[in-house]
């Protein structure tokens, strides 16, 4: 849930990225750190092992426009992708108010999606959360590689909510501030609605 601090007049909203392992969770805040403006941004912090892969979280305060006088300031996250790393992926769900899931479009990691998709539901639901009820939206990476499934296919086993998705090619950036911008409007226009 946002959190909204009357002294400084800041609305913080959380996002996370969720996905499969290597699927470019980790490609899209690194691309959007590059891009976006040094007095609108933090500082990102990367937990990585020695195979550069996430542990825990990236973190990447966003300031993003004002709703009556308070400024909204986006914290944007990912989570591990690697199976054992689920108490970590609980951890970071918490208090999210909007999620982006990174599927990889390669066809071998179809079952991985699957998987994480499934995940995802289960453990927001541990926190009293329905994936149907919060801000949602999917990204299919990896769309500049040979054996990509078609978009209709992937929409078909991960997308039923039929929720906005994008294709993107993380690494370089196509889709990547689509698929942000769509889901830091439909958060916003969510807390429209309860303010």
């Amino acid at each position: 849930m946002s959190f909204i601090n009357y002294s400084s007049r800041e609305i913080s909203c959380k996002i996370v990225y969720y996905g499969p392992g290597l699927c470019g969770k980790t490609t899209n805040l690194v691309y959007i750190y590059k891009k976006i403006n040094p007095n609108s941004k933090g500082k990102m912090i990367s937990l990585a092992t020695e195979t550069e892969r996430t542990l825990f979280f990236d973190f990447l305060p966003l300031a993003l426009g004002s709703i009556k006088e308070f400024k909204i300031r986006f914290h944007l996250y990912t989570v591990p992708g690697q199976i054992f790393y689920d108490a970590s992926r609980k951890l970071i769900l918490r208090g999210v108010d909007g999620v982006i899931f990174v599927g990889d479009s390669q066809v071998e990691r179809m079952e991985a999606n699957l998987e994480s998709m499934d995940n995802l539901r289960k453990n927001l639901k541990a926190q009293g959360l329905d994936l149907d009820e919060i801000p949602f939206v999917i990204q299919y990476n990896k769309q500049d590689l040979p054996n990509v499934v078609p978009i209709e296919e992937l929409n078909r086993a991960l997308n039923p909510r039929k929720v906005p998705s994008f294709d993107a090619v993380a690494a370089s950036g196509q889709g990547v501030f689509d698929t942000l911008k769509e889901i830091a409007k439909i958060v916003i226009f969510e807390l429209k609605k309860k303010s």
